[in-house]
């Protein structure tokens, strides 16, 4: 899969990816420079072409550059930690 561009949507607390005439995002909650992840959304349209950890991966690179911490609280995130501990430096 190509590479994609990151948008910080900060007015709908997203980041997300535009690919097709399609949106796929992480919705978040910015409580005192902890991301609470809150929702990880992929269109139907551009699944089953493992974009949500694409764009997971994304947006954990953009956390720590941006020296914040996060805490996933969506089923996905949880479960992208747990199979990849070296993201576990960034949770707040």
């Amino acid at each position: 899969m190509a590479e994609h561009t990151l948008i910080h949507n900060e007015a709908e607390n997203k980041y997300e990816f535009h690919i097709d005439g399609h949106t796929a995002h992480i919705t978040y909650d910015n409580q005192d420079g902890v991301l609470h992840i809150t929702h990880t959304i992929v269109p139907e349209a551009l699944a089953g072409k493992g974009l949500a950890k694409i764009l997971t991966i994304a947006v954990m690179e953009e956390i720590e550059q941006q020296g914040l911490k996060m805490q996933p609280k969506c089923s996905y995130t949880v479960a992208f930690v747990e199979k990849n501990p070296e993201y576990e430096r960034l949770l707040g």
